[in-house]
């Protein structure tokens, strides 16, 4: 990935009601050294992150990501943010958006470790760059295996510092199953508990069709409530479908009418098979969920 644009942002206090947060952010070299040999996002992975797709200089959803960014600063106990100066931080960055497909990323961390002084933070930056071509997923689907997340559907509730609701900076555990995928003949994964239940894809959630009515893994056990899939929601119920939030068991991915893969920027990706078992893809439905993606969204 070649980085087009990065800016160092200095968080200002949440409830700061300047207008003008120019002063705030620091255009720097992408190519360049920017960060402490002490800071803790890359020592330990203690932040937060936020990927937001970019189409012709427009970033999407905005909002919805800027509300899971404060979510996620909440479950980890990070300063909340203000949500006025990441606006323009997104805006500036997406000024330097070329036409196409971009995403900006967004990343807070908890800030740099100095041996003699403590905690000096936190750090926050923002970078642009090209996204890839999608295109094959969104046309040709993608083949998915099943992986055991190692956690039961009570661990959230039960173990909270398990951050497991969080979009953290932590994706050791998320790249390893794309790479036990890869192992097992198939692009992506699917995550279960381990009692059985359909949790999320390492980078996407998980939206399963059963006749005209869409589903997808309810966002409290402890998974990243998607902001495509809300989208996707919205969209579908103005078409006339019914759309809803369940505990669904692993068995309900094989009999399912179809099912998808969504994420802010390789949008809506097909699933064409489960752990070797053919479903059926729906192609007309997949471009038009593809084309309101690509739409302007606020």
């Amino acid at each position: 990935m070649t980085w087009r644009f990065a800016l160092i942002v200095d968080p200002v206090a949440s409830d700061d009601a300047r207008s003008d947060f120019a002063d705030t952010l620091r255009v720097i070299d992408p190519d360049a050294p920017a960060l402490s040999v002490g800071e803790l996002s890359t020592q330990r992975g203690d932040g937060i992150f936020e990927t937001i797709g970019v189409v012709d200089g427009h970033p999407q959803e905005v909002q919805a990501h800027l509300e899971r960014l404060a979510h996620s600063a909440r479950l980890c106990d990070l300063p909340e943010p203000n949500l006025a100066q990441w606006r323009a931080a997104v805006a500036r960055a997406a000024a330097e958006c070329p036409p196409g497909e971009s995403a900006i990323k967004l990343i807070l961390s908890r800030g740099v470790e100095r041996v003699r002084t403590g905690l000096q933070g936190p750090t926050a930056w923002v970078t642009a760059s090209p996204a890839a071509d999608q295109t094959a997923a969104r046309t040709e689907g993608v083949r998915v295996v099943t992986l055991d997340r190692g956690i039961d559907g009570g661990a959230s509730a039960r173990a909270p510092w398990l951050l497991l609701g969080a979009k953290t900076l932590s994706y050791a555990v998320n790249m390893a199953a794309l790479r036990e995928a890869h192992r097992r003949g198939a692009s992506d994964a699917i995550f279960l508990t381990s009692d059985g239940y359909v949790l999320e894809a390492p980078t996407a959630s998980v939206i399963l069709r059963r006749g005209d009515t869409f589903v997808t893994p309810e966002p409290t056990g402890g998974i990243l409530h998607g902001t495509t899939q809300l989208s996707v929601f919205d969209w579908l119920e103005r078409e006339g479908h019914s759309t809803g939030y369940e505990h669904l068991p692993a068995a309900a991915l094989a009999d399912a009418d179809g099912l998808w893969l969504v994420s802010s920027v390789r949008l809506a990706a097909p699933v064409t098979h489960v752990d070797g078992a053919d479903l059926p893809v729906d192609r007309e439905l997949t471009a038009a969920m593809n084309r309101y993606l690509l739409s302007p969204r606020d």
